[in-house]
């Protein structure tokens, strides 16, 4: 039951017909925003979601009388600076016996007298956004402001989710984890969404705001918001900033001194806030996995069901062609133009696509990360996941692209000195491996690979590729030739450690080989782009009995790599091998991760809503050097107040530790996850989290 106060002073009221209703101002929401799931965005507004009816008091001025039949009112809900019934930002309705299901509708079971209690029922396919609330009885009386957000409880509504674990995941968790690294080495890295986190529904919503389509067309735009679909294209195109006013900018340069590095962010909120708070500029700087964080905020925020995504060997397919074609010189350098990254980032959105025949509803995905236009603007999707696995490439949105990035083929070649192109080698199976999102209720990792692509290598993917509009270029004949190459890693490859990576050349014919061989390791970044070399065996000549295995080992060094290994810390390993006679050639490709440091988090204490916790931090600094300016960062959904906490623990030497004790209040009980990020100039990208079940 809510309260609403027009004024406290009588004097105001005395202009005002007998007959008009005064309301009164209460600061007490709790039953409306429990009952709509609104509550951890706070009790001080009206926060209820679409489709369930939510409740309001009004207080007549002293000597009224509201009688049911004989009281006769108008209420008027409108959205957006210019509403109009015909486009549904506005409607104007009284009451009614009983609650519409189709339309705004308000109804009362009040006895006579002067507190009228009043159920207003939204349709549960209205638009999305800041609502006004007025009184008209012949004299117009605005109520008050109240937000209405999708709902995944309600049935009716495009993004309902059946199941209440799964919403208690995919809507209501500020916390979770994002995947990276290789396919060999998968690693969680956390992140807090806080998406009711102080302020952060209103810069959600003033995102909507700020994008192009509001400024061409505010009453359409807002329009628009009643629909999911429109609503996450929205927000896929505005959390970028290359051609809007958009969150983030995207970097892959390396090169990050005019901003944050993006593998120092842990949270969406100080990104958010960064924007609001700066007049909507870009904030500096975002990759993909940072892009997908912030649109999951926003998504869950406006009650849209969201996971963030990670698919392992990911395809950017830059002609739409679905092949990935890898073109090197004779000394091994790629000269392409597509590439595979070794881990992509994005989301997926759950939603109902009556837009679309039946049998595509559910999840979605969609990609913030600014690679190709779709219809004019830096977006990508959403895309029902079943089209992208049975290669429905006519639906909308970018089906073709989302296609390529978990199923393209590879094919490699080498670009002689003469001109001429010869074929290297190639593959089906290259793209799109370990599909993974953070399972429901648990830190574990849920592989969903089977909903994007069938099993590798199986007749339905073959034949689901050719449905794809693309024959495979890639013949079976001579791709078992019988000269085998591979790369063969260390157990332990630590982070300032040095180890050996091994080619292997097994010789599989009836005649000894004799063979050129280039064996080399350079830093690369997660998204396929090479950097500094840190190891190299250049045109060395082999021998290769028939029936027999060569092993060459390749020293990697700290001192060779240290200085230029980015923050993903990948090391990528290529081995071409050159047969004398007859000439072909052969190369293997393999990317490695080195292991980081854990970070130790214990608690001191016991964990109690509004009681001082502590927390003692420490991680051993595993180089062969002092680590400079090192700082740790903690931040937590209900734990710090919206807060990042920042400590400078200075220098910290070879196998010394950095410690720090933080100590926090937590502002609400229940599961929440505190998470840490170390920085410091040697070291970065470092990320602990700890798990704290908060007690009353």
């Amino acid at each position: 039951m809510i309260l609403i106060y027009v004024t406290k002073n009588n004097n105001d009221i005395k202009g005002l017909c007998k007959n008009v209703f005064v309301v009164i101002l209460s600061e007490d929401y709790r039953i409306n925003n429990t009952t709509h799931h609104t509550d951890q965005n706070g009790l001080d507004r009206l926060i209820v979601r679409r489709g369930l009816p939510f409740t309001i008091t009004l207080h007549l001025r002293s000597g009224s009388q509201f009688q049911a039949g004989v009281s006769t009112f108008r209420l008027i809900v409108e959205i957006g600076p210019l509403p109009k019934e015909q486009s549904g930002t506005k409607s104007t309705f009284s009451l009614t016996d009983s609650a519409s299901k189709t339309a705004w509708s308000a109804s009362t079971t009040s006895p006579p007298g002067n507190v009228v209690s009043l159920s207003v029922s939204s349709p549960p396919d209205v638009p999305i956004g800041l609502y006004s609330l007025t009184l008209d009885q012949g004299q117009k009386v605005k109520l008050g402001e109240f937000v209405l957000l999708f709902n995944p409880w309600c049935a009716k509504d495009a993004v309902y989710m059946e199941e209440e674990r799964d919403r208690q995941e995919y809507v209501l968790s500020q916390a979770g984890l994002i995947y990276k690294g290789t396919t060999k080495r998968i690693k969680a890295s956390p992140w807090t969404f806080g998406q009711f986190e102080p302020g952060m529904l209103d810069i959600c919503l003033k995102l909507l705001d700020e994008n192009p389509k509001y400024s061409s067309d505010a009453d359409a735009d807002c329009s628009g918001r009643r629909n999911p679909v429109y609503v996450t294209r929205v927000i896929s195109a505005m959390i970028n900033s290359n051609d809007d006013k958009g969150v983030l900018v995207g970097n892959w340069s390396g090169d990050y001194d005019d901003g944050v590095r993006p593998s120092h962010w842990t949270d969406s909120v100080a990104i958010l806030h960064q924007w609001a708070d700066n007049c909507c500029q870009r904030v500096r700087y975002g990759q993909c996995w940072v892009f997908a964080a912030v649109a999951c905020t926003v998504s869950r925020a406006l009650g849209i069901p969201c996971r963030v995504v990670t698919n392992f060997g990911s395809a950017h397919d830059t002609n739409s062609n679905l092949l990935i074609e890898f073109l090197y010189d004779e000394d091994g350098n790629d000269i392409s133009d597509d590439s595979v990254w070794n881990f992509h980032v994005w989301v997926d959105n759950w939603m109902a696509r009556p837009d679309l025949d039946a049998g595509y509803d559910g999840w979605q995905a969609s990609d913030p990360t600014p690679q190709e236009k779709s219809e004019g603007v830096f977006c990508c999707g959403p895309v029902p996941l079943k089209a992208i696995k049975e290669g429905e490439l006519n639906l909308k949105y970018d089906a073709p692209f989302v296609f390529a990035e978990v199923n393209a083929d590879v094919v490699e070649y080498v670009k002689l000195t003469n001109g001429r192109m010869v074929k290297m080698g190639g593959s089906s199976m290259d793209v799109g491996h370990f599909i993974s999102t953070k399972a429901v209720g648990s830190d574990e990792r849920h592989d969903i690979t089977h909903l994007y692509k069938h099993p590798e290598g199986s007749l339905q993917e073959r034949e689901v590729y050719e449905r794809a509009k693309h024959h495979n270029d890639l013949q079976q004949k001579g791709q078992e030739p019988g000269l085998k190459v591979k790369i063969k890693v260390s157990p332990d490859m630590d982070i300032g450690a040095d180890f050996d990576v091994f080619a292997v050349i097994a010789n599989n014919t009836e005649a000894d080989k004799t063979c050129r061989v280039m064996f080399y390791a350079r830093i690369v970044s997660y998204d396929g782009k090479p950097g500094a070399n840190c190891g190299f065996i250049e045109d060395l000549t082999m021998e290769v009995p028939t029936g027999k295995e060569k092993r060459l080992p390749l020293r990697l060094e700290y001192v060779d790599y240290g200085d230029t290994i980015k923050s993903d810390r990948l090391i990528q390993l290529v081995l071409i091998v050159i047969e004398s006679s007859p000439r072909e050639f052969h190369k293997a490709k393999r990317t490695i991760v080195l292991e980081n440091p854990d970070i130790a988090i214990k608690l001191l204490g016991e964990p109690r809503v509004n009681q001082k916790l502590s927390a003692q931090i420490s991680l051993e600094n595993p180089l062969p050097e002092p680590l400079q300016n090192c700082f740790f960062s903690v931040m937590g959904a209900g734990l710090t107040d919206g807060k990042i906490l920042i400590q400078n623990v200075g220098t910290v030497g070879p196998k010394q530790e950095a410690k720090y004790t933080v100590e926090f209040t937590p502002t609400s009980i229940g599961s929440r996850t505190l998470t840490v990020d170390f920085d410091s100039d040697k070291l970065s990208n470092i990320k602990g989290y700890l798990n704290i079940e908060i007690k009353e």
